[in-house]
């Protein structure tokens, strides 16, 4: 297969990574912390990543889950994480075998797949927690009233509401250290024949798509797709810098998709 991969800002910066085994696409969008943590959402992700990698490259056909459940516990036991005081993150992954694609998906980082129309594999259960609080500072944001002291405590509260919500039946699922949660994660397989792209995308860059513009994105050379992504950038933080427009928890998210094809694509 044929991978083009692009992020902003670059990984010193970001949580969002990309990670490639000669088989596999791995996409983790490590999640903000607007409040404390044990240790940095970057050095979570970057060792669930690696391990993620290690376990697929050892055993290329493993069932998806259970190598995310490994690599969830394994990270957790490396950097001494408890649940509920741990860092957390999304997790996309394509896996190819011959003429199948094996997927999964926890959290609100998103596959899609090429088609007509396109098919769109996410995780939404986070998006309804704390509906009353995340509307609260959505509703500010449109006001006017910016990414004040105010918003701060909003999104702070917020994500104190998501923790208690955190891997259990009542709320919703997440990479972070209890390795339980990856029986939840969603999963699908398909064909290559069925499938001319792919796309594994962090919610930064969904927020700026519409259906209409995977396809688009999907044909696009690294050099493009860097391009698009600080255009989106630039929108952010010229036209739009106090997200009146688009409400968002933050001025900027991180942002990393990757694109896959069966083959080189030209």
């Amino acid at each position: 297969m044929h991978v083009t991969t692009a992020q902003l800002p670059d990984a010193t910066h970001s949580a969002d990574r990309v990670f490639l085994t000669d088989d596999a696409v791995i996409v983790l969008d490590g999640a903000t912390a607007f409040i404390a943590t044990a240790v940095d959402p970057r050095i979570y992700v970057d060792a669930l990543g690696h391990e993620l990698i290690s376990l697929l490259a050892g055993d290329p056909s493993a069932d998806l889950r259970a190598v995310l459940a490994a690599a969830i516990s394994t990270t957790a036991n490396a950097l001494n994480l408890r649940p509920g005081n741990a860092p957390s993150s999304t997790v996309a992954i394509l896996r190819s075998l011959g003429s199948s694609l094996d997927l999964l998906v926890l959290g609100d980082s998103s596959i899609i797949l090429g088609g007509d129309p396109c098919v769109v594999i996410t995780d939404d259960r986070l998006e309804a927690i704390g509906l009353p609080v995340r509307q609260a500072y959505r509703t500010r944001l449109a006001a006017g009233h910016g990414y004040d002291d105010e918003h701060r405590r909003l999104v702070a509260a917020l994500q104190a509401r998501q923790r208690r919500a955190r891997n259990i039946d009542s709320g919703y699922w997440i990479a972070e250290a209890d390795p339980a949660a990856a029986k939840h994660a969603y999963t699908r397989s398909t064909s290559w024949a069925a499938t001319p792209w792919a796309i594994l995308a962090t919610d930064g860059v969904s927020a700026h798509c519409t259906p209409r513009q995977w396809p688009h994105i999907a044909e696009l050379e690294q050099r493009q797709l860097s391009r698009l992504l600080r255009s989106w950038r630039e929108w952010e933080a010229t036209t739009d810098p106090d997200g009146q427009l688009v409400p968002r928890a933050k001025p900027h998210d991180d942002m990393a998709l990757a694109i896959v094809h069966p083959a080189k694509h030209s």
